[in-house]
């Protein structure tokens, strides 16, 4: 058994306030997540209806960390 993150692809719906937002992926499941420190220091924008790639944690499929906004 692996304890490495899922990565997945996922949509904003909504941002949430401090540099959260609430995601939706596969068209029904929705995370909570949380921009990752690179991407705050870079001062990636992240709007409503981009698409992001996020990492989840096996252990809480609910929570997780954007680590890139995708281009298209």
């Amino acid at each position: 058994m692996s304890n490495d993150p899922i990565q997945v692809k996922a949509k904003v719906i909504k941002a949430l306030p401090n540099a959260m937002f609430k995601l939706e992926f596969d068209g029904k499941h929705e995370v909570i997540a949380h921009v990752s420190g690179k991407m705050r220091m870079n001062f990636v924008r992240i709007l409503p209806g981009d698409y992001v790639t996020v990492e989840l944690s096996p252990y809480d499929l609910t929570r997780g960390r954007i680590i890139r906004r995708e281009d298209s």
